[in-house]
Formats: C-alpha cells, sequence, structure tokens
C-alpha cells in the first residue's frame, strides 16, 4: 500500500533492464577479466535517483546481475525502468512484471524517447531529458496521479542543473568502470545518428565544479580504479573542455592519479595537441573514436564530412603517441559504397592498428535522418517501429540492414563477414597488438595509496595490485582458448621487450577481445545463415513502409532490391 501522501514519500524501485543475451553489449566475459560482474552501472537511472525528493525512498536493482525478489516489489510502491534500444525487450518485462504485482510504473530513456508508442502499457511515460521535465512527473505522482505522459522540450535541459547521481546505491565492485558525464550533444550531423536528435547539435556542458564535485563523491565513497566519461563526443564543445581540463589536471594530481579516464571523441581530437596534452596530463588513457569507413564518399554521403579533413590513420597514431589507446567503430552497408569494402576497411584496420574494432551493419535506428530518408524512398522494412519478437537481437550486427540496400544485401553481408573473419582472427588480432603496443606512448604514474584497487604495494610501470590482479584474470581465461594462448604469449613477450610501459594497456586490448572475439564468430554463424538463404532463394525481403505523400520525394529514383 503506498504511504499516506505528506508523511514520507512512495518507496521507489529503480531496476535496470538486462541487455539482450547475445548481443555486442552483453559484455560479461570482459567484465569478468577485471574481476567484476558488468562494464558499468546505469547512470541515467542514478542520476535520475539524485533528482528525486530526499523523502521519496530509493531502492537500485541492475536486472543484468540479479533479478528482483517478491519482497522488493511488495516494498516498492513505484517502480522506474528505462534504457536503450538493446534493452528494449526487458524493458516490456520490466513494464509487465510491475503491472502483474500491481505496481505503477514509469518508463524513461533513450528507447521510450525515441520509440514512446512501445511502451504505451507503462503508467507513465518521462520522455526526453529528465532535468526538464522530473519536476512535473514528481508534482503529478504527489498530487495522487498514477498515469501519464511527461514530454521535455527537445535541447533545453540545463545540465548544470544536474545533480551528483546516486553513487551509493551500487557496489562498486559490481563493475569494472564508472560512468560520469560532462556534456551531452554533439554538433555534427551524422545521417545515421540519433545522439543529435535525442540531445541535440549544441553540447551542453557541466561546470568543471559540477565534474569535481562526482569526483569527489566516488572518491569518499572508496572508490578507485576506471572512470569513463560517457560524452557522446567529449570534444564536441571545446570552448568548455578546455576549463575542465586544468581542474581535472590538478584534481588527479592532487588525489595521486587514483582513477584511469576513457571517453568518446570525434577524430578531430587529433588535430587539437594541447587538447591531447592535457588529457595525457588529466590521465585519460583510453578514446572510442567513430570512423565508420575509409572511403571518403561514404563518408560525405553519409553527413560525416569531419572524418575527410584530416588523414584518419595518423589521426589514430597522433592519439597513440599522446598516451591514449584508440578502439573504433566502422559501419558496413551505406548507399554510397561502391563494390566491395573489405579490403579497404580491413587495410586500413591494420595500417591504423586498432586491436579493438566495433564493426556493425548500418542500421536505421528509430528517429533519425536515415530512416526519415528510408521511409521517403520507400525502403525502410516495416517492424522497425514495433516490439520487436524475443528472438530479435536490437543491436547493429545481426540486426542490422533493417532496410532495401543499394549494393546486393548479399554482397553486403558476405562484405561484413569478412571483415569480421579478418581482423578477429586471432594470429591476425594479436599481431595488431604487438603493432600497436609499439606505437603507444603511455605516461607511467605512480598509483595511489590506499583505497579500492590501490593499496600500499607499488609496483613496476605504474601498476597496481588491481592491474596485477585483472592481468592474471585476463590470463586465466585466455586459457580456456587454446588458439590463443601461443600470439598470446609472443605478443607479451613482444611487448615487455619493444615498450613494457604499454603492457597494461595490452591487457586491456586481449580483455576486450574475450569478448569481441567470440562474439564474432557467433555474428559469422548467424549471418551465414542468411546468406544461405540468399543463396538457396529461401529469403524473402519484408515489406516496407509506405511513404506519406508529403515525405515522396519529387524526383525519386527507385531504389535497388536488396
Amino acid at each position: 500500500m503506498a504511504s499516506p501522501l505528506g508523511c514520507h514519500g512512495p518507496n521507489v524501485l529503480m531496476l535496470y533492464p538486462r541487455f539482450t543475451a547475445g548481443s555486442f553489449w552483453d559484455s560479461r566475459s570482459t567484465a569478468e577479466a577485471t574481476g567484476a560482474r558488468m562494464a558499468q552501472p546505469p547512470l541515467g537511472l542514478l542520476t535520475v535517483a539524485a533528482m528525486l525528493p530526499e523523502h521519496w525512498d530509493v531502492r537500485f536493482v541492475d536486472r543484468n546481475l540479479a533479478a528482483p525478489g517478491e519482497a522488493d516489489f511488495l516494498w516498492a510502491d513505484l517502480v522506474m525502468t528505462g534504457g536503450m534500444l538493446p534493452q528494449q525487450d526487458d524493458t516490456l518485462e520490466v513494464v509487465r512484471l510491475s503491472r502483474a504485482h500491481g505496481k505503477p510504473v514509469a518508463v524513461g530513456g533513450p528507447d521510450a524517447t525515441s520509440s514512446p508508442q512501445i511502451y504505451e502499457h507503462a503508467d507513465f511515460r518521462v520522455l526526453g531529458e529528465a532535468e526538464s521535465v522530473i519536476e512535473a512527473f514528481i508534482a503529478a505522482w504527489e498530487s495522487g496521479e498514477r498515469r501519464g505522459v511527461f514530454k521535455a522540450e527537445p535541447f533545453t535541459a540545463d545540465v548544470t542543473r544536474s545533480p551528483i547521481p546516486r553513487f551509493d546505491l551500487i557496489d562498486f565492485s559490481d563493475y569494472a568502470r564508472i560512468g560520469v558525464q560532462f556534456s551531452r550533444g554533439c554538433p555534427y550531423n551524422c545521417e545515421f545518428c540519433d545522439i543529435i536528435e535525442l540531445y541535440g547539435r549544441v553540447p551542453r556542458a557541466k561546470t568543471p565544479d559540477q565534474v569535481v564535485a562526482e569526483l569527489d563523491a566516488l572518491y569518499a565513497l572508496g572508490y578507485r580504479g576506471r572512470v569513463d566519461f560517457v560524452d557522446d563526443n567529449l570534444v564536441g564543445n571545446k570552448k568548455a573542455l578546455r576549463q575542465l581540463l586544468p581542474a581535472l589536471v590538478k584534481w588527479q594530481q592532487t588525489h595521486g592519479y587514483p582513477f584511469e579516464l576513457s571517453t568518446e571523441a570525434s577524430a578531430n581530437v587529433a588535430a587539437d595537441r594541447d587538447v591531447l596534452l592535457l588529457l595525457r596530463e588529466a590521465n585519460f588513457t583510453y578514446v572510442f573514436v567513430g570512423i565508420e569507413s575509409p572511403d571518403t564518399d561514404t563518408l560525405v554521403g553519409a553527413q560525416k564530412k569531419q572524418n575527410t579533413r584530416r588523414d584518419l590513420v595518423e589521426s589514430v597514431h597522433e592519439i597513440y603517441a599522446h598516451g591514449m589507446w584508440v578502439a573504433a567503430g566502422f559501419i558496413v552497408g551505406f548507399d554510397h559504397e561502391r563494390g566491395s569494402i573489405t579490403e579497404p576497411m580491413v587495410r586500413f584496420i591494420e595500417e591504423a592498428a586498432i586491436p579493438i574494432c566495433m564493426v556493425g551493419l548500418l542500421f536505421a535506428l528509430p528517429n533519425t535522418q536515415l530512416t526519415r530518408r528510408l521511409t521517403s524512398q520507400g525502403r525502410l522494412f516495416a517492424g522497425h517501429d514495433t516490439v520487436s519478437d524475443s528472438r530479435a537481437v536490437r543491436d547493429q550486427t545481426v540486426g542490422g540492414l533493417d532496410f532495401v540496400t543499394h549494393r546486393p544485401r548479399r554482397d553486403v553481408l558476405a562484405d561484413y563477414v569478412t571483415v569480421l573473419d579478418r581482423i578477429y582472427e586471432p594470429w591476425a588480432f594479436f599481431a595488431r597488438v604487438r603493432r600497436f603496443g609499439r606505437a603507444l606512448r603511455p605516461r607511467i604514474r605512480t598509483p595511489a595509496v590506499g583505497g579500492r584497487g590501490g593499496g600500499i604495494l607499488r609496483l613496476p610501470l605504474g601498476l597496481t595490485r588491481r592491474d596485477l590482479r585483472e592481468g592474471l584474470g585476463v590470463i586465466r581465461l585466455v586459457a580456456r582458448h587454446p588458439r590463443w594462448l601461443i600470439p598470446f604469449g609472443w605478443t607479451v613477450l613482444h611487448c615487455l621487450r619493444h615498450n613494457p610501459a604499454a603492457l597494461k594497456a595490452v591487457f586491456s586490448n586481449v580483455a576486450m577481445y574475450l569478448h569481441v572475439g567470440p562474439f564474432s564468430v557467433q555474428v559469422r554463424h548467424v549471418l551465414g545463415g542468411q546468406i544461405a538463404e540468399i543463396d538457396e532463394g529461401r529469403w524473402r525481403p519484408p515489406p516496407t513502409v509506405p511513404p506519406t505523400r508529403e515525405q515522396i520525394p519529387l524526383a525519386a529514383a527507385p531504389p535497388r532490391a536488396s
């Protein structure tokens, strides 16, 4: 029974949905190598928890770690949930479970914002950025309303009002890293990206004091280790970043560098050496970069022109020279691909010596320019905006190409399978790690003394006891793959001989390979089946979404068959 209004607030059960099993995002094996159970906790839900009134009691359960018990539902007056597209199936399961227990459920987050119709059975839908709409939701609940839709005006959230996330609700030992956020949005206009639709093209940033306060909170709670800046593009607002980085450097120096930082940024970060130096000084050691394609025409066609203004291989090596290792995103299936993309993409990956590449099939995400264009051309498959069936994997690998392709569909799938096969074959992968290990120029720092993940014991090369423990975890898990043992051993010896300072980064890449290596085999098997269906004439393209009269282009060329 709900607590009487005026005494104390509701008991709020926050449930973080599971990632779809078998999807790219279910990276438990990499987390296991670090001694954790999952990659990182949901920063969005923890931030929303901090926005709730102090008299509301909050309990958090990550369904990727454990299912909530009957006692949790009995305790709860309100369930709150939400996540990304690869969590859609379980988010809907949370809605079902909550309603089955007679508990009102509120759904928010990027998937609900992009596809609100999918969550019509939720009691509340809180759409858009929470800072702009959470007060209206709270007022409605406290006035007795038990159903409603609350939609924020796009891109109006004042992130300088965003509170310190409720890090106290989680057990740090469950996660390989903890996320913080500095800015939202990206200034670029990539056709396939939903970030600019959700958060806009004018990145809004927190103040340096806010970010420092979040690091202080983590430090005070005893956390030591990896902190991931989950920004859509850390260098999207260079002016704000230049104000943050000196404060970040000072904080790390004062506290003995307790945090190893990572982030996502556009490739043009390599063009600004002052920023690279500050990132290095702040102890950023890893950056994810969206390369997408080595082909200039393809990049221009996808409206990712910012990647055409510099030599991208040189950009990657410039980042290596400043002590940060790079993982990169690539996409197969763009309209402007002229013939096979396999050789140019593999050659780029090898020349840039990028060990970990997130290679995906083009996916028309809900509410993107790409989706609108494909709809207007009559090429988008029907069902893209409906509830996925239980067999679907809602990510950019086997769930991609949800439209009629310009190139023959079989050719696109064959290219994708071949790229995965060549870059993640064990000998090829470890050879790339060896070249990467020679190129990286990390700065060695003395680890912090005491605290979780630090310790009194000081090891060579700036390593901590946590690093040693994680390294042994990687070796233990690699031993499960006999084909990896010889190239792995050679790679470690090569690094110790030529650039021992890169050993930690080498092990980090191998830890990620523990997930992407076997996952690539799984993807190749599934897509091999799809190719066989095409070859045998058993595959039939789904019906497409008919464009409305307003969407029909005046001189639309008929799409080529998939």
